[in-house]
């Protein structure tokens, strides 16, 4: 007999920062596990046209909704592709400026919180109302937001403060049944290594230090998102999902 807990079948699930990387494979991995899913993005359309042609033919189409999250036309836009309900939302989206801390401005400053973590609480509370007993929100974090890592400053500074604050959502949402939660990534390949200037040298590193072996497949996080979404993880709330093979266990 199937296990229907961990299915996602006829769930609506928002993903900003849905078309590429990690949210990329959230987007696909969830519409083939039977979701109806809305893939946020800002400006890279080939991205999103590559998506939504990767799933055409399957049962549960990927659907676009380009914004500025920053922006209230932006929120408004992904709000209102929300429709009436939704099941979860997984945010995924995300930017930031990787230099010393020394060599960072205020505009740094305003750039990376304004998306990481402000446009996060914005649309927390724009889909609040859309959200049922048994809705989730994931906040994808990383390794940076309790660890000191080079040249990124900034962005662990929003990915903590985004942890802290799912801390606070699911304490105070609990009540009316809906869960909070935090998936922590290790190290994947994704395009967004290429804005480091060391990337060769931290990914064999990561690799170096993993009790694998090997760097954390975008497939694994995929599957952890799916399981934080589905009921099979009713029990789990306010909890800090860290999928990286092991790394962190070496500090």
């Amino acid at each position: 007999m199937t296990d229907t807990r961990f299915s996602l079948a006829d769930r609506r699930i928002l993903v900003p920062g849905g078309t590429r990387g990690i949210g990329r494979a959230i987007s696909v991995h969830f519409a083939r596990a039977g979701a109806s899913v809305v893939a946020g993005y800002v400006r890279d359309d080939d991205a999103a046209a590559s998506l939504a042609e990767e799933v055409r033919n399957e049962r549960h189409p990927i659907e676009l909704c380009r914004g500025d999250l920053t922006t209230d036309a932006g929120l408004a836009r992904m709000i209102d592709a929300a429709g009436q309900q939704v099941s979860a939302l997984v945010y995924c989206a995300a930017t930031g400026i990787h230099r010393p801390v020394a060599d960072l401005t205020l505009r740094h400053w305003d750039f990376t919180f304004a998306l990481n973590l402000r446009a996060f609480f914005s649309l927390v509370n724009g889909v609040l109302p859309l959200l049922t007993e048994g809705s989730t929100i994931v906040g994808v974090s990383s390794q940076g937001a309790v660890q000191a890592l080079p040249m990124y400053g900034l962005v662990g500074a929003t990915k903590a403060g985004l942890e802290s604050l799912c801390r606070q959502l699911a304490v105070e949402l609990a009540p009316r049944g809906i869960r909070v939660n935090v998936l922590s990534p290790g190290n994947v390949l994704t395009a967004a290594w290429d804005t480091f200037p060391d990337k060769e040298a931290r990914l064999a590193e990561a690799i170096r230090r993993s009790p694998q072996q090997r760097l954390t497949n975008v497939e694994e996080i995929a599957t952890a998102a799916q399981f934080l979404c589905c009921d099979a993880s009713a029990g789990i709330n306010g909890h800090t999902l860290v999928v990286d093979g092991g790394q962190r266990v070496r500090g």
